[in-house]
């Protein structure tokens, strides 16, 4: 596959057109409050594989999207979606074989003490179940999560997610601690550091009179800048709720189903096991589909007070996609795939790094990559409007990526699992091209 297209002035002019008409479209129908990538809006007409394609036929190098994780429109997916749709689609409160197939199968990828699962839509569903999980479970009433986390939409799960914004405040009992970043931190116990700020919080709680309820992270900690090492920091705060009657919930929505290249799971580098797994994007491959796994005497209480119903969590067309991206990681190692090509990247970013004073540092499990970009390596300043010019100067190249970090100064590199060494290469020589544009003061 290459990336070099015909090009032609006229239909260039007149699609530029069409695409500031749409923008205007946008704002008129959807309103306010949705967001695009990129200073020059990327207009996307299809997908195969880690490329997007615009509407002249453009290649553009995907480095970014997680939600399809086995590569967009693989044909295994889309063949068992269509199937299934063309025999039955029905939920959860009727008897059918495929979401207990399903369901059975995804459970054997977890520790055994994690015995039930149960299936929403979204990921910010499935965090909310499990945030009315542990308050039924543990009488409490207070979160801990971190400092710039996301965890999703709902009402609940929106009031512990303030990488939202500035106008998203804290829910009543939602505690916030710092992310375990090493990188400000140098040698030091990320881990130990992590677990007194837990402890904090917990001491905090008990003399606002709040209970605690659980520690909910996202366990690469991607909207806070990605933190993943040293594998195992997450421990002790875990303990630390546990000795006081929390649980953890392991957000899983963007480290799950293989990309940290270790497990299927970013807790299991951590040698820990959650109370509770969150599930979402990957699952589904770009299909809605979500879900809950929970150690059965956690979810006891909930269940015998509670009903549950999500009309289309759990139905048999989703069951049958998230059979089929199932069947894509085994066949096609794609696990192993983010190891190695994870590593791979990593050592090319940091080939960069030593030419480059922007890099200050590179975090990353597997096809989860966090590079922060400082002004001083001395000072740590974070380059935020540096950043900005290197995400759009990929964009201007064809490569898409994104940033994080409550500063956003760090880039967000996490592309489908099915990415390549000759991807890895693609995208460090536009990033070579574009960081050197940026530190001498080029246009990108």
């Amino acid at each position: 596959m290459t990336m070099i297209n015909a090009y032609d002035p006229a239909a260039a002019d007149a699609l530029a057109v069409r695409e500031r008409e749409m923008v205007e479209r946008r704002r008129r129908l959807l309103g306010p409050a949705y967001r695009l990538f990129y200073a020059d809006p990327v207009h996307v007409t299809r997908g195969e594989g880690v490329w997007l394609y615009d509407p002249e036929g453009r290649a553009y190098l995907d480095v970014y999207n997680n939600v399809a994780s086995v590569g967009h429109c693989h044909p295994h997916v889309v063949a068992a979606l269509a199937n299934q749709a063309g025999l039955l689609n029905t939920h959860t409160r009727y008897l059918h074989d495929t979401v207990l197939d399903y369901a059975e199968r995804l459970l054997g990828y977890f520790p055994a003490e994690l015995g039930h699962v149960m299936f929403t839509c979204t990921g910010s569903e499935a965090n909310d179940l499990a945030f009315r999980v542990a308050r039924a479970h543990t009488g409490g009433t207070g979160f801990i999560i971190t400092q710039f986390a996301y965890h999703g939409v709902t009402n609940a799960i929106a009031e512990m997610s303030p990488s939202l914004g500035a106008g998203m405040k804290l829910g009543q009992g939602v505690y916030r601690v710092p992310a375990p970043d090493a990188y400000r931190n140098p040698d030091q116990d990320i881990g130990r550091i992590f677990a007194a700020h837990v402890r904090q919080a917990l001491a905090q709680m008990r003399a606002d009179g709040v209970k605690p309820a659980g520690l909910l992270v996202d366990t690469i900690f991607s909207s806070d800048g990605v933190f993943a090492d040293p594998p195992g920091f997450l421990r002790e705060a875990v303990e630390a709720v546990r000795e006081v009657g929390g649980v953890f919930i392991a957000d899983e929505v963007q480290p799950g189903f293989g990309r940290t290249g270790d497990g299927m799971w970013g807790f299991q580098r951590h040698g820990v096991v959650p109370d509770m797994v969150t599930l979402g994007k990957p699952m589904g491959n770009g299909h809605p589909m979500a879900g809950m796994v929970a150690r059965p005497e956690v979810l006891a209480r909930f269940g015998e007070r509670l009903r549950y119903f999500n009309t289309f969590g759990g139905n048999a067309v989703s069951a049958a996609v998230g059979m089929a991206v199932l069947d894509v990681i085994e066949r096609e190692k794609l696990v192993e795939n983010a190891a190695t090509v994870g590593a791979y990247l990593r050592q090319g970013l940091e080939t960069l790094a030593q030419r480059h004073a922007l890099i200050g540092d590179i975090r990353s499990a597997g096809l989860f990559v966090g590079t922060e970009l400082v002004r001083d390596r001395a000072t740590r300043e974070p380059a935020t409007e540096e950043t900005a010019r290197i995400v759009n100067g990929l964009r201007a190249r064809r490569v898409l990526i994104s940033a994080a970090g409550p500063a956003a100064n760090v880039l967000k590199i996490r592309p489908p699992l099915v990415f390549s060494q000759e991807n890895a290469d693609l995208f460090l020589a536009a990033l070579d091209e574009v960081v050197t544009d940026v530190a001498n003061g080029s246009s990108s």
